[in-house]
């Protein structure tokens, strides 16, 4: 089966070139953006035209799209990134459900947690609950699955939330340079959630795919490590495990960081329905983070 990932050089479409290196499956890796040294076919999801052309010419039966907008608070306050935010999130993902849709192919979207949050939950997010996105990220991602579950038979959406990796630009990395550099942070703990490890959520995608485990099984799904913890937390055992412990990481209120987005306070998401339906298991996410920054220290050296 040949199979499109697009945003294909972002930090989960980096994973997926690392996890399906032994598939029979023919992976064809796609972005707007270049970079030295990958193998990247350009593709602009945003034109349907150039889509349908690349899923005809390559026979393509299912597409991972880990391509999207990303600049939460940057799209809050600048109108045309507001514009732009709708044009990735929400008409490129139904551009690739009619592809889909017209070659008979699945569409794997990633989502995230930030379609929730404008209710206070205490309790984890679950696929059917009702979408309250506090912002235009969120209300454009939410946006995205509506498109896809109007428009493409065959569909798995994912939703995830903190994704961090050896990859790009991530929390992980920012808090490993601010540890290493600053005598004293402040991070805060009144934002609850559960990072998820890239390469994690890229190796449950590869198991749906590779064992066909999607057949049947069209819906949402949450998928992000196990456990809960706040931001400081996170950033705790950042410093403990790559053994930067001299910096002063202090606990702190949300409203001490004012941000043109509220961010939900609660997200975490019930990993029920994705264990039972394609029976997997998910590592905690302490674990996960020793093997990312064991790997970020490999890279270094």
């Amino acid at each position: 089966m040949n199979i499109l990932v697009t945003g294909a050089n972002g930090q989960l479409g980096n994973e997926m070139r690392i996890v399906t290196a032994g598939s029979s499956d023919r992976y064809i890796f796609t972005d707007v953006n270049q970079v030295e040294g990958l193998e990247t076919t350009y593709l602009d999801i945003t034109d349907l035209d150039a889509v349908r052309t690349m899923v005809s010419e390559n026979d393509v039966k299912a597409i991972v799209n880990c391509a999207a907008w990303t600049n939460v608070d940057a799209c809050e306050t600048d109108p045309g990134l507001a514009e732009l935010a709708e044009k990735l999130n929400a008409d490129a993902p139904e551009n690739l459900a009619k592809a889909m849709k017209e070659a008979g192919g699945l569409l794997v979207q990633i989502s995230t947690d930030y379609v929730f949050g404008k209710e206070p939950y205490n309790v984890p997010c679950r696929e059917d609950q009702k979408g309250t996105p506090t912002g235009v990220y969120g209300l454009t991602k939410l946006h995205g699955e509506q498109r896809i579950m109007a428009t493409a038979p065959a569909y798995v959406i994912i939703r995830t939330a903190w994704l961090y990796s050896e990859f790009g630009r991530n929390f992980c990395k920012t808090m490993l340079n601010l540890t290493a550099t600053k005598p004293q942070l402040k991070v805060v703990f009144d934002q609850c959630g559960t990072p998820t490890y890239a390469y994690d959520l890229a190796c449950v995608i590869f198991d749906i795919l590779e064992n066909r485990k999607y057949e049947g099984n069209t819906g949402i799904y949450h998928y992000s490590n196990e456990g809960v913890c706040s931001w400081y937390d996170f950033t705790k055992m950042i410093a403990e495990y790559s053994g930067q412990t001299e910096c002063d990481i202090q606990p702190c209120h949300s409203n001490e960081f004012p941000s043109p987005v509220t961010r939900p306070s609660y997200s975490v998401l019930d990993k029920t329905k994705i264990k039972e339906t394609f029976g997997i298991s998910i590592p905690y996410w302490t674990d996960s983070l020793k093997k990312c920054i064991a790997n970020l220290k490999k890279q270094v050296k």
